[in-house]
Parts: structure tokens; C-alpha cells; sequence
């Protein structure tokens, strides 16, 4: 007995807006069968001993020591900039805001 319908995949074409053939419909229909019964089997491998998990082995962050390194002084920074003002860069206002 098929889980998944011909009529049923027909139904939901039609809320998609997909035109199916028959060959299509029927096709989509066994494919999705056998989706809801991958679903299934894993389903039934679940139990209560099993814990749950997202990634099949431990992962862990690799982080480094948040150094400060060499930095630019303001001025070092804005020596390049085709505009500035009170120690900031200056960019044309986007907005129409004061």
C-alpha cells in the first residue's frame, strides 16, 4: 500500500502551480514513498538509549589568543581617506535625516 498518492501529489501540484503528467505524478508519487519510508526506518532506529546528536563524531572550536597585534594610529588610518572630519571618515549622507 503506497503512503504517497498520485492524487494527493496531483493536490499539491496544484497548490505549487507545477503542470504533472500522469507519468510525472505517478513517478513523484512512488519517489516520495520511498522518502517516507527512509523517514520512517530512521525513525524506528530511534529509541530512548540513543542520544541525540547532530554530528556523528565531537567537534570543538579551534580558537587562538586574542592578541593585539601592530595597529594603525587614527591619522595612519585616515592619511588614505578622501575625506575626514574630527577624526572620523567622512561619507556622503545617504538619508535625508539631520
Amino acid at each position: 500500500m503506497s503512503a504517497i498518492t498520485s492524487e494527493q501529489v496531483a493536490h499539491l501540484a496544484m497548490l505549487a502551480h507545477i503542470e504533472m503528467t500522469e507519468e510525472e505524478l505517478a513517478s513523484m508519487a512512488a519517489e516520495l514513498d520511498v522518502i517516507v519510508d527512509s523517514v520512517k526506518s530512521v525513525s524506528d532506529a530511534v529509541s530512548a538509549d540513543i542520544p541525540a546528536t547532530s554530528h556523528p563524531i565531537p567537534l570543538q572550536n579551534v580558537f587562538r589568543e586574542d592578541v593585539v597585534g601592530e595597529t594603525l594610529t587614527a591619522e595612519e588610518a585616515l592619511s588614505g581617506a578622501p575625506d575626514a572630519e574630527d577624526g572620523k571618515f567622512k561619507v556622503p549622507a545617504i538619508l535625508d535625516e539631520d
